[in-house]
């Protein structure tokens, strides 16, 4: 008789590392100023990007108040050059298997996996924080957390509000960020309160960010990405748009422009990244916030910050 051997139960030991990279909301006043001091190569990476920016944003960065890091135009490039310029510190111990980034988060990751290089990825963020500025400024908008409700009873009150609403941020079970018109913000999270939401609250955003409302935006940075080189990658990513593992360089490219009138599926993403044999969570850049997200998808997970080396 045939020896049979059922390989469903063989368990391969892997030790997969995820680096992943925050969006905006993690900035802080002296971001960055202790890579500055403790690494020359730092050094050289922030003064090339003031160069590239065309003002000191170090200065900002290091100095200026938690109001002057709330304009777009310094929030989105502060937080890149954080990350980036702290994944680029770690050396040699920086070997990513996966990498994914939260908004804004994904051109960190794109530098990370070698699919970007750092001054065109800094350019492209400059280019997008100041055409997403441009576009909240043609129409009242906004964004609101919620809290408490299963993400289906969400979308289906976005669908039955008038006007503009829709999910924009899926960061974890049980909390989604809806963004869109004022005023059909306001009636959804009014509606979401007598579903249930343990809380529906105005976000002291500068418009409706992942919706519609930043057709402009997505149409200005979509001829920026075209005309950037793109490099297939050293490991995949795991993009807001696609939450599976993408190696594809124009792949990437269609994702990044779809990003931003597109919702943010962040709890699938890290969902699919479980499921592809992720065991270590690294999160570079400021703050804690992604860590404190994927347990609420999976709390026996590993997870840390990206610290200087000593």
């Amino acid at each position: 008789m045939n020896k049979l051997v059922n390989f469903a139960f063989v368990k391969i030991e892997q030790n997969m590392k995820a680096y992943v990279f925050p969006g905006q909301g993690a900035q802080y006043s002296g971001m960055g100023l202790d890579l500055y001091e403790k690494s020359h190569q730092a050094q050289e990476l922030f003064e090339n990007a003031n160069k590239i920016l065309g003002f000191n944003i170090t200065d900002i960065m290091f100095e200026g108040s938690a109001e002057d890091l709330k304009q777009t135009k310094v929030t989105q490039p502060a937080i890149f050059l954080h990350s980036v310029i702290l994944s680029k510190v770690l050396g040699e111990s920086f070997q990513p298997d996966m990498v994914a980034g939260h908004s804004l988060g994904e051109f960190s990751a794109l530098v990370a996996n070698q699919t970007l290089a750092f001054e065109d990825a800094l350019k492209l963020v400059y280019k997008r924080a100041l055409a997403m500025q441009k576009a909240c400024e043609k129409q009242p908008s906004t964004m609101a957390a919620v809290l408490g409700l299963e993400d289906q009873v969400v979308e289906q009150i976005c669908a039955q509000v008038s006007g503009i609403v829709v999910p924009a941020n899926y960061n974890c079970p049980g909390q989604l960020v809806i963004s869109g018109e004022v005023k059909a913000v306001e009636e959804a999270c009014e509606l979401l309160k007598e579903q249930g939401a343990k809380r529906a609250l105005i976000l002291p955003v500068g418009g409706a960010f992942h919706s519609p409302l930043m057709e402009p935006a997505r149409e200005e940075l979509a001829k920026a990405i075209a005309a950037t080189d793109f490099k297939n990658p050293i490991c995949p990513i795991y993009q807001n748009v696609s939450t599976t593992a993408v190696n594809d360089a124009a792949a990437i490219q269609e994702n990044l422009i779809a990003q931003l009138t597109a919702p943010v599926k962040w709890t699938q993403s890290m969902q699919q990244m479980i499921a592809d044999g992720m065991t270590q969570y690294i999160e570079v850049g400021p703050g804690k916030v992604l860590q404190g997200l994927l347990k609420k998808v999976d709390r026996n997970l590993e997870t840390m910050s990206a610290e200087i080396p000593a």
